[in-house]
């Protein structure tokens, strides 16, 4: 019995390490501890409600993934345009999944499913990679001068933008401009040799 616990433990950790690992690597906004321990914690709970009530767990068990549900939520990141870390906060919800079967003992579901997210998250960075779709980011520039904010946007080769912040100083003569754009992420350095080349470019921030 303990050996069989013990087991279910080092097999989740190793699963949540690495990927965790993987997501640190990629600074993304949850890290390996996170995974590790929510899926830790969610094998223990399952390894209890078995032991408490092995006649009907479901309760136990829906609650814990009820509970997860609200960290994950704590995971997404909003911002003044966009709300971001919502394969963050899908990634903690399935990992508790993930915890809870192998608590249980359910080896063959927990493997695949650990298996589909694996496959989605090496799909995304080989898709990434190759610059395939399309990601949001902030550009905020500020420029030694006062500019036409045309010139502004022929640097984004015609992509679509959405303005969010535009602030004129005539006494210091500069403007100041934050931009929502779409773009792959192989333009992205595009863009930022193209800002600085302008002289008039003071400063600039992708975010």
């Amino acid at each position: 019995m303990v050996s069989t616990i013990i087991f279910k433990f080092i097999i989740i950790f190793l699963m949540s390490f690495l990927f965790g690992i993987e997501r640190q690597v990629s600074k993304k906004p949850v890290g390996f501890g996170t995974f590790v321990f929510v899926s830790t914690g969610s094998c223990a709970l399952g390894i209890a409600a078995l032991e408490i009530a092995p006649a009907n767990p479901l309760p136990l068990l829906s609650a814990i993934v009820t509970g997860i549900g609200f960290l994950g939520a704590g995971a997404l990141i909003k911002s003044t345009d966009k709300i971001y870390g919502f394969t963050s906060a899908a990634s903690i919800w399935v990992f508790a999944i993930i915890g809870l079967l192998v608590g249980i003992g359910d080896y063959k579901t927990s493997l695949i499913t650990y298996t589909i997210v694996w496959t989605v998250i090496l799909t995304d960075k080989y898709l990434e990679s190759m610059g395939s779709g399309t990601y949001n980011k902030k550009i905020t520039i500020e420029t030694k001068k006062l500019v036409d904010k045309s010139e502004i946007v022929e640097i984004f080769n015609e992509r679509k933008l959405k303005l969010i912040y535009l602030s004129t100083n005539k006494k210091k003569k500069k403007t100041t401009v934050t931009y929502i754009v779409s773009l792959p992420r192989k333009e992205i350095k595009e863009i930022s040799d193209k800002l600085i080349e302008k002289k008039w470019v003071n400063s600039f921030i992708i975010e």
